[in-house]
């Protein structure tokens, strides 16, 4: 795996780069859409390649570890194969879901004790378990596994949480080099940044993970209901501190306008469920602005879903007709909902990216950010 700058914006943070892994390239700045089970949800993969254009995806270990589980990934020959998809794949180590399972988990020293969501049985994560699911489930990015401590944190459990992090870290990478790839192609470990909300936490945090040396470094345990002003200071400390050479991934962000500021900051990569969450409830996101396809003023707007967005199903059918399918509860409404806010998204960092090359970028980003978020 490699990592190239081309272009480093002027007035900005903002970078456009070229990750290569051996499932192919990334241009950066990306956005990862979010595979939980194998499926971007109401996506098929032919759609995401063809249509939404998406680089890499994501798989969620966690999910995958209880459903179909680790036997049958590895008789399928890793989760390139189960879901044929030959492009690269980022899973994330659990921890966040670990993190919701509040009321059905035990963290401790060793790892975490936990019940199925599914049928409550009992199972437990270590960080050396983790990297042995991830390694089975064949991402080409596996991330360590940490403890994500909710908003808000008092100092004293963010302090404890962010050194168990780092300890179950050091683990992580023993685990991750005592083994070689199961697949004949390269995968690489990543770490995540961790600390809450407390600027020297963070500080020492991205000082931890920087000195790993790791090919990628991940920023954790933000968007967990912070504001956004916070969510933006904290990246940007971090990011001042993270190797610059190195792809830099918020995890979990966000909303359209998120993701802009962010990549101000220096980010280069991105992943949610907001685009496809969002779009299952009838939101969709526009060059112009935020619609709700449900309300009746769309019944008879026969213009396209967004005539300015480069993609081939938002072109060809109406408002009229997915205000139509989701008031008849009709499941193409959730499809083409779907691919519509994908494709928008990874518009939006296409675009990003061409603007940081041709050397605009902030200014364009003022101008977007300002619309983005405008209700139509």
């Amino acid at each position: 795996m490699s990592f190239k700058i081309e272009v480093k914006d002027e007035f900005s943070k903002a970078r456009a780069g070229v990750l290569k892994t051996d499932h192919g390239e990334i241009q950066t700045p990306i956005f990862m859409p979010v595979g939980t089970v194998g499926s971007v949800k109401a996506v098929e993969q032919r759609e995401l390649e063809n249509d939404v254009k998406a680089q890499i995806i994501l798989g969620n270990t966690y999910h995958l570890y209880l459903r179909p589980g680790m036997e049958i990934m590895q008789k399928a020959g890793g989760l390139h194969r189960f879901i044929n998809w030959n492009k690269p794949i980022l899973t994330d180590s659990g921890g966040y879901q670990v993190y919701s399972l509040s009321k059905r988990r035990k963290i401790t020293e060793e790892g975490v004790i936990f019940y199925s969501h599914i049928d409550g049985s009992k199972h437990y994560f270590t960080p050396e378990s983790i990297m042995n699911i991830e390694r089975k489930i064949g991402a080409d990015i596996m991330m360590a596994f940490d403890e994500c401590p909710p908003y808000p944190s008092d100092y004293k459990y963010a302090k404890e949480s962010m050194e168990l992090t780092h300890r179950w870290l050091k683990r992580c990478i023993a685990e991750f080099n005592s083994k070689g790839d199961l697949y004949g192609y390269k995968q690489i470990l990543a770490p995540i940044v961790q600390g809450s909300t407390f600027k020297d936490l963070r500080k020492a945090s991205a000082e931890f993970v920087a000195n790993q040396n790791m090919e990628l470094n991940a920023i954790g345990g933000l968007s967990v209901g912070e504001p956004h002003d916070m969510m933006y200071e904290m990246t940007d400390l971090v990011c001042d501190i993270l190797p610059f050479d190195k792809p830099r991934y918020l995890m979990g962000v966000g909303t359209p306008v998120n993701i802009l500021e962010s990549i101000a900051l220096g980010v280069d990569m991105f992943d949610c469920v907001m685009p496809t969450r969002n779009a299952r409830h009838g939101l969709l996101y526009t060059w112009k602005g935020i619609i709700n396809i449900k309300n009746a003023k769309w019944k008879d707007d026969f213009n396209a879903i967004d005539e300015d967005l480069d993609c081939h199903t938002s072109n060809v059918h109406s408002r009229a007709y997915l205000h139509h399918l989701f008031r008849t509860k009709e499941l193409l409404g959730l499809q083409i909902a779907s691919i519509h806010n994908l494709t928008f998204y990874l518009n939006l960092v296409k675009n990003a990216r061409k603007y940081i090359i041709s050397g605009d970028f902030n200014v364009w980003k003022d101008k977007q950010v300002n619309v983005l978020n405008e209700r139509l």
